[in-house]
Formats: structure tokens, sequence, C-alpha cells
């Protein structure tokens, strides 16, 4: 553990298991601002997607992938188990563009809202994917402030992996960001769909 975060390399996380045969639903909450960083991303989230739900059949789990770019934030994936429905949805996804990060995770949260009140025994994990930057007026305040509601709701468990480009003066948002949601702060270094896959599987 450095500074609060937990540093996972992909190999730490081989083998890891989820134990039990609960059904999850999981959400991911994937920063799709910038150019190739925001494709690296949403490329480990894809391939992630893909080998969830490859085993899905044993615990009927169900994934949505939100996007975080423009104006608005994007329900890329509403919640599935379908592989071929996820390979769709999650093909040419635009990136580029500004960070609304509050209005991404206040989506994810009345999403894993509205799916709890139809399946109250599936448990919820938010994924979140970001360096934590946040734009607009009082992006960083309304990003505190939805971070505690989630916290408050209770209804999910949540991780954030932390996409802070690590040749630059680190600012540590991320790390704010999971404090705030009562989560874990996992800083990758080579981000790929097998360590995003590991974390779930660890959680």
């Amino acid at each position: 553990m450095e500074n609060g975060r937990v540093e996972f390399q992909p190999e730490d996380l081989r083998g890891a298991k989820r134990r039990g045969k609960e059904s999850n639903l999981i959400v991911f909450v994937v920063d799709a601002s910038g150019s190739m960083a925001a494709r690296d991303r949403l490329a480990a989230v894809t391939g992630a997607v893909h080998s969830l739900l490859g085993d899905a059949y044993q615990r009927r789990d169900r994934v949505a992938v939100i996007s975080v770019r423009g104006r608005q934030p994007e329900i890329l994936l509403p919640p599935t188990g379908s592989i071929d429905v996820a390979r769709r949805r999650l093909e040419d996804v635009k990136t580029g563009g500004r960070t609304p990060l509050p209005e991404g995770l206040k989506l994810a949260a009345d999403l894993i809202e509205r799916e709890h009140r139809r399946e109250p025994g599936r448990r919820a994990i938010l994924v979140i994917l970001s360096d934590g930057k946040a734009t607009g007026a009082n992006g960083l305040t309304n990003l505190r402030m939805v971070a505690h509601d989630i916290a408050q709701r209770g209804l999910a468990g949540s991780v954030v992996i932390d996409c802070e480009n690590q040749s630059r003066i680190r600012l540590g948002l991320a790390l704010e960001l999971a404090k705030n949601l009562g989560a874990p702060c996992i800083s990758m270094t080579e981000l790929n769909a097998e360590s995003v896959t590991g974390v779930i599987n660890a959680i």
C-alpha cells in the first residue's frame, strides 16, 4: 500500500476467485474523455465485460457500462448478461471532450437503485475507472457530494481504479474519490482486461 492506494499488478490477482454463487450487477463508470488513454480504459472495460459474462452462467451476473465524456454521461450498455449485446453496444465508442464525472456517478447510482428495486437479492458492484478529475463549475465539490450520497445509500460496493498519468505531478483526486465512497483505490500502471477482471473477482 502506498499513500492510501492498494498497489496491484495483474499478476498479483491471478487465481483470485469470488466466493459463493451469488449473482452480481457490475456497473462500470469509465472516463472516456481524452484520446489514447480513454481508448485504453474502454478497451480494458470491454475485455473485462466479455470475460465476466463468459462465465455468467455460473452466477447469472449482469453488467452495465456508463461512459463519462462530453456534456452528459451515457449508458453505453444497459444491464445485460448477454455477450452478444455487450459486443454490439461497445463497438466504436466515441471518446474525447469534457469529464462530467459527478453526473456519471449519479447516473450509476440511479441505475443501481432501479435494479435493486427489481432484484433486491442481486449484489451491486460499482467500478470507476478515472483519474478523479471533474470538469464544469463546482465539479469537484459536486463529485464529493455525489460520492458521499452513494456511500450513504449503501446499495453497492465500490472500487476506484486510479488512471492518473504516472509521469505527471500526481493530484491524488482518485484517492480522494475513493475515500469519499468508502472504497479501495487501486493504482495500475498497466490497465488491461485481465487486471480489471482480476479486481472484480477479488472483491
